[in-house]
């Protein structure tokens, strides 16, 4: 079972460094590349003042975030949620910049020391589309992912779009022939089930031409090997056979 989670945070600025905190955090769970409908979101009181800048961006006011929980007691859930998974970031050293530092706060270590792994879609992406944007809109738009919807950046909504862009981005790297119900193979690794089949148990139909068509087709072929200037492959075969 290959078990991914989505996410994105919005945050008071940009710098963890000068003690800029996480604000929300919006996750999307995908189970063998399905949406399970399992998400995890939080608005979260980060104690300190948003920038004006950031607040044009995430629309996330001082005083919407006043009565929300921190961090510190958001932290078992999230981390909970996290555990194990696969996490797909959107330009990742910016997240997990700030996830290390609310971290850190708590004692709780790196943010990838409770996971099996991060791929960042940033990266994906400009090695696919080498010297274009790719911003999380540029891609939806480019991966023709409906974003029509986003006016602000929110934590959630945009860990949804990553998922679809994901979706686009890696639709290739399948095999074409799934088995949409299976789980897992026998030995419980993911991976696509086959049922071999016996196709002497079938009896096909053998259509023979008519007498017209097989004049036209004839003619056809003369057409050919005088347009080939008599030097067609196809009668010397006739003769060998």
């Amino acid at each position: 079972m290959t078990r991914q989670i989505f996410l994105d945070t919005e945050t008071t600025g940009l710098s963890p460094e000068s003690g800029d905190r996480i604000i929300e955090i919006g996750c999307v769970e995908m189970v063998n590349r399905r949406l399970t409908g399992r998400h995890l979101h939080f608005y979260i009181n980060p104690e300190r003042p948003n920038h004006e800048d950031a607040v044009r961006i995430h629309g996330l006011t001082d005083e919407f975030l006043a009565d929300k929980p921190v961090f510190a007691t958001l932290v078992d859930e999230i981390m909970a949620y996290c555990a194990g998974a696969e996490i797909v970031i959107h330009n990742a050293a910016f997240d997990l910049g700030f996830l290390n530092a609310e971290l850190k706060r708590l004692g709780r270590g790196l943010f990838t020391d409770h996971v099996s792994g991060v791929i960042d879609t940033l990266v994906m992406a400009r090695e696919m589309f080498p010297g274009k944007s790719n911003s999380l809109d540029s891609l939806c738009k480019r991966l023709e992912v409906d974003n029509s919807h986003r006016t602000l950046h929110g934590a959630l909504m945009d860990a949804e779009l990553l998922a679809e862009v994901y979706i686009n981005m890696t639709r290739g790297q399948d095999a074409l022939l799934m088995d949409a119900d299976s789980e897992g193979d026998s030995q419980g690794q993911g991976g696509s089930q086959f049922t071999a089949i016996d196709y002497s148990q079938f009896q096909l139909p053998v259509v023979e031409p008519t007498a017209e068509e097989q004049e036209a087709f004839q003619k056809a072929l003369q057409d050919l090997d005088k347009a080939a200037g008599g030097k067609s492959l196809w009668t010397s075969l006739e003769t060998v056979l």
